[in-house]
């Protein structure tokens, strides 16, 4: 597969034009990290397990994934000869650019590459992008024009973890919510609304939103460990320690009612905590599920995910239900009740996601050379997938007429 330069373009011209297929099932788009629920699920349906190459575009080095809404892309990569970022704007069925939003950053190779690891996040009108450094942006959808910035560690006298602030923009109800070891959110208009009494350490992961007991909660997995955090005001209702190597904390927790499924690499493994009043309690802890980069996703009662290099499906007691070896260290998600794995080797795997046992229904190599940490996004019938290198492909996944 080529690899174009640095936002070159690829057109692989197919039978018909990109419009002609019928399109899926698609209510609400993807247009942040882990869809429009937060929890890496799509409710698209309808789209083929077997796709075709569309187009192929070079968006800098990284590791950020896209966000789809209203027809346009959005993602960030990094151009170490510049030494600057670039938020780019595509149109998602062609891979044209739309604009550009380019701002000074460091490569910050810390044995990984370096390049983008945030994913933008797309509300309405505008679009929230957060850099390893502590920059925090608001853009006009429409025209990249700057609305409004923070510079986190200078106005909070913050420290970027090791390998840079990695949480993207959390984007809900009329706030934005930022994981900086701090827990801090701004209203739509950049004004600070509150910030967390202290630091929960180095600050890797998304924070996950969720409701119990009639109150609007955040889960966030830092350095130190998981902390539960009420949405209004900031306020810490719980913790549970969990420290592992490198103070690596960078899956975003999965939430079921009033339990929380959180997991680490480098050997650590997991645990599903109880939040009760003021406390969080381990029900059970395990090696069986060690998410390095990409978390689990739940489907009915049942959790899959990457456990180090293995597919792996585990049941809410933590029992291990099947495995499959030979992934490598890739990603995934889960729509229509199957999950799309990128595989460490290039591959985008789609498989039956049940309980049953494991059943493949596709398997295509898709891209070559770098890392495949990068979460891959299903939109309407769309597949994206994207390495280290910064190679973004588009694969027509759409059904076919007749």
């Amino acid at each position: 597969m080529p690899h174009p330069s640095f936002l070159s373009l690829t057109i692989v011209l197919l039978a018909g034009p990109p419009s002609s297929p019928a399109a899926p099932t698609a209510p609400d788009g993807w247009p942040w990290w882990r869809g429009p629920d937060h929890d890496g699920v799509s409710k698209e349906t309808g789209w083929s397990v077997d796709g075709v190459p569309l187009w192929e575009r070079n968006v800098g080095l990284g590791y950020s994934t896209v966000s789809v809404h209203d027809g346009r892309l959005y993602t960030t990569g990094h151009d170490p000869e510049k030494q600057q970022d670039t938020l780019v704007c595509l149109d998602a069925r062609s891979g044209e650019v739309v604009w550009g939003f380019s701002f000074p950053a460091k490569t910050w190779n810390m044995g990984h590459g370096g390049g983008s690891l945030s994913t933008p996040s797309v509300d309405g009108d505008v679009v929230f992008a957060s850099h390893r450094e502590g920059d925090l942006y608001c853009l006009d959808a429409k025209t990249g024009a700057v609305r409004w910035q923070h510079q986190l560690c200078t106005e909070l006298d913050l420290k970027p973890p090791t390998w840079g602030f990695a949480a993207s923009p959390l984007v809900f109800d009329d706030m934005v919510v930022m994981n900086a070891g701090v827990v801090l959110a701004f209203d739509k208009a950049g004004k600070p609304l509150w910030k967390s009494a202290r630091s929960f350490g180095h600050a890797y992961s998304t924070p996950a939103p969720f409701e119990w007991d009639g109150r609007s909660l955040l889960a966030v997995f830092c350095g130190s460990g998981l902390v539960v955090v009420d949405r209004a005001k900031g306020e810490e209702i719980a913790a549970y320690e969990w420290k592992t190597k490198y103070d690596i904390n960078a899956a975003t927790p999965v939430v079921v009612g009033n339990r929380i499924f959180i997991s680490s690499g480098y050997n650590h493994g997991c645990a599903m905590l109880e939040l009760g009043a003021q406390k969080l309690t381990s029900l059970w802890e395990s090696k069986a599920m060690r998410n390095q980069m990409s978390g689990c996703v739940l489907y009915e009662d049942h959790l899959y995910g990457l456990d180090e290099q293995e597919l792996k499906c585990l049941d809410l007691t933590g029992k291990e239900v099947w495995t499959r070896t030979g992934f490598g260290k890739g990603c995934l998600l889960l729509a229509g009740g199957r999950l799309l794995v990128m595989s460490g080797e290039g591959e985008l795997v789609i498989a039956t996601a049940t309980p049953g046992g494991y059943e493949e229904l596709s398997r295509r190599k898709v891209l070559d050379g770098g890392v495949f940490w990068t979460t891959p996004v299903l939109a309407s019938g769309l597949i994206y997938c994207r390495n280290s290198k910064g190679d973004l492909v588009c694969l027509d996944h759409r059904p076919k007429e007749g």
